[in-house]
């Protein structure tokens, strides 16, 4: 715990008590948002969109539903990223008639919403990604699918309305057989997966417009000319070495269209040079690595659902023990493996965070910091499934990642003058999820998810233990114990404050280090660790 400034006079003991509850009335929680929280000037979107999904049965009609929070107005070339994005697919009686046929009982879903995105006379592709909770197929009536996940930032590149519209949508289901489990065979061992493939259908309102954003002072640049001087020369010239060779007309108008494209940034992970900014990341004699050991960092929010913010979480040291692949369930159109692995937080011989701090302005005058962290009761658990399709031989895996993980506050600060929260604050119990497999994962533990993709010939998207990316979750918070000091109980009043569910996590982890095949940075590979065996990659937080 920090040091506290010495404690000035104390007054009586009525009057002190009278300060310390009028202080933590607005305080104890708003110390876990940062003051970048909440963003002002935004707009909330609301489409509604018919789309047409092809099942086993043929097309059929089916309803998405997006909603999210765009800004009100952006600058040209700032990077902003569409919050609060849930897509929600309504699929018609029909369908639940054709999964009920593969012998499912249920789906979890995940979607790639393609989102285009315009300005002025050019144009860029986003995807958006989401994920669902388990759901149990009605027995009469449509499915409804809700997903929440990863959505890119964007940038434009000059003045100009910068438009958003829906496109095509794939859901991806992974169908659940009954609990009772009825397969005889390999050919029947389960209900496997489905692709479902939408297209906004031709009626769509506005073509499928989400949100308009306007870019820059108000004036939109005319249509087809260049926003701005190119990033390697100016205006009108390309940044490409002169190879003697003079560019065709066509050529010339793909460049400068490309260079007027709105730019979708997909999050790129911080460097090296970071270093100086995060906690080591290294084995040691305590904890010597073996020939599967990998290490990483993760950062990323919290949302704390009653104060409307989300806590800043800063890179951490994870240690990694990757398992074995074995065989999964047969399934006749996928080749599955299975692995499971084991990981704890490193810092200072503690299975934690580091301390880190959040600042809010309650009431938009009074400064108030905490400094907390987050510490496992016990070893984190990472499920990961492959499938390999047999046809085009591409893999999606999902990974959940179990963690038992309390919040300890440390230290509450208001307008310089410290809160005592004593030594022993926090959270009861772990954070908590639903688990989709409860059965075998009992007990209280956050679960976060990923899905990885790699296509012949392409990079990996999404999460993948090896090279990382974006696991997502919900989190209820317990009850608090253990708070206060002197007499002062704060239990009560910071669970009223914080604790509850429907609590989104957004954790970013970086590309991990194999301490037994370690990738240098060189000429012709990325840097995967550090000459001292730390992880080369430290990822940036993403809202």
């Amino acid at each position: 715990m920090k040091a506290k400034p010495a404690a000035a006079p104390r007054p009586s003991r009525t009057r002190a008590r009278a300060r310390t509850t009028s202080i933590a009335a607005f305080v104890v929680l708003a110390a876990l948002v940062p003051t970048t929280a909440s963003a002002s000037g935004t707009q909330q979107v609301e489409a509604e969109l018919p789309y047409v999904c092809t099942l086993p049965s043929g097309p059929l009609p089916a309803t998405v539903r997006v909603s999210a929070e765009f800004p009100e107005r952006a600058l040209a070339g700032e990077a902003f990223t569409p919050s609060g994005v849930t897509t929600t697919v309504e699929l018609p009686d029909q369908a639940v008639a054709d999964l009920a046929a593969r012998d499912a009982a249920g789906v979890r879903a995940a979607t790639r919403l393609g989102v285009g995105v315009a300005q002025n006379a050019a144009t860029a592709t986003a995807t958006w990604r989401g994920s669902a909770e388990p759901v149990a197929l009605p027995e009469s009536g449509p499915l409804t699918l809700v997903t929440k996940g990863d959505v890119p930032s964007v940038a434009g590149r000059g003045d100009g309305d910068l438009t958003f519209s829906a496109g095509a949508l794939a859901i991806d289901l992974a169908l659940e057989a009954a609990a009772d489990g009825t397969a005889t065979d390999a050919a029947t061992a389960g209900p496997g997966s489905l692709t479902v493939d939408c297209a906004l259908a031709e009626d769509a309102p506005g073509r499928g417009l989400l949100a308009t954003v306007p870019v820059g002072t108000g004036t939109a640049a005319p249509s087809g000319s260049p926003s701005s001087p190119s990033p390697s020369g100016p205006a009108g010239t390309s940044g490409a070495p002169d190879d003697g060779r003079p560019d065709g007309p066509g050529d010339r108008e793909a460049e400068r269209q490309s260079e007027r494209s709105p730019k979708v940034l997909e999050n790129t992970p911080g460097t090296a040079a970071d270093r100086d900014e995060v906690p080591p990341c290294r084995y040691d004699e305590q904890h010597p690595p073996t020939d599967v050991s990998l290490n990483a960092y993760v950062t990323g929010y919290a949302n704390v659902k009653k104060m409307r913010g989300a806590a800043y979480l800063p890179p951490s040291c994870v240690l990694i023990e990757q398992g074995i692949p074995v065989p999964g369930p047969p399934d006749p159109d996928y080749l599955i493996f299975d692995t499971v692995s084991y990981a704890n937080f490193h810092y200072q011989e503690r299975r934690q965070t580091p301390p880190f701090e959040a600042t809010f302005l309650s009431f938009d005058f009074a400064p108030v910091k905490a400094t907390m962290v987050l510490e496992q009761t016990d070893t984190m658990r990472i499920d990961s499934r492959m499938k390999m399709s047999m046809t085009d031989f591409s893999t999606t895996t999902d990974t959940y990642v179990r963690a038992p993980l309390v919040l300890h506050v440390l230290d509450l600060e208001v307008n310089g003058t410290p809160l005592d929260v004593g030594s022993e604050c926090r959270t009861e119990t772990s954070l908590t999820s639903e688990d989709p497999d409860p059965a075998n994962f009992p007990g209280d533990h956050l679960v976060l998810y990923g899905r990885g993709e790699l296509l012949i010939g392409q990079p990996a998207t999404g999460y993948l233990l090896l090279s990382g990316g974006v696991l997502s979750g919900e989190a209820t918070i317990p009850a608090f114990t253990g708070c206060g000091t002197d007499g002062e109980d704060l239990d009560r009043l910071l669970t009223a404050s914080v604790s509850g569910p429907g609590n989104l996590i957004k954790q970013v982890q970086g590309q991990t280090c194999a301490i037994a095949a370690p990738v240098f940075p060189s000429p012709t590979n990325e840097g995967q660790c550090t000459e001292d065996l730390q992880p080369y990659e430290i990822p940036v937080a993403e809202h």
